[in-house]
C-alpha cells in the first residue's frame, strides 16, 4: 500500500467514526463528544472515559486506545484488521464504546 492509499483509507475510517458518533447522538442518549485533531479522533463519554483513535502513518496502521487496552489495525482483505488477529476495527470500536457508554452502540464503516 502506498502512503496515499493509506491516507485515503484512514481518512475514510476517521470520517466514518465521526459520522457514526453524530448518528448515535441523534438516535440515543449516549452523548458521545467526538473531537478531531489532524489524524486523531477522541471520543469522550459522559463518565469521562475516552477512546482515542489515531493514525500511525509510517506503519500504515490505525491505533485505538480504550479502557480495555490498546489495539493496532492494518488494512487487509478490504477491512481494518487487528494486527494480533483480534478482529475488525468497527467491531472492536462497537464493543469498547458500548462498554464505556454503558449502553449498546453500533459503529460501522
Amino acid at each position: 500500500m502506498t502512503d496515499q492509499e493509506f491516507m485515503d483509507r484512514a481518512e475514510t475510517l476517521l470520517k466514518a467514526v465521526e459520522v457514526c458518533c453524530d448518528r448515535i447522538n441523534d438516535d440515543s442518549d449516549a452523548d458521545i463528544d467526538n473531537q478531531r485533531t489532524g489524524g486523531m479522533v477522541t471520543l469522550t463519554f459522559p463518565n469521562r472515559s475516552q477512546i482515542i483513535i489515531n493514525l500511525q502513518k509510517p506503519l500504515h496502521e490505525v491505533w485505538m486506545a480504550a479502557k480495555s487496552g490498546g489495539y493496532h489495525y492494518r488494512w487487509a482483505d478490504g477491512l481494518w484488521q487487528d494486527t494480533k488477529g483480534q478482529g475488525e476495527f468497527f467491531s472492536a470500536l462497537t464493543a469498547n464504546a458500548s462498554q464505556q457508554a454503558g449502553i449498546a452502540l453500533a459503529f460501522r464503516a
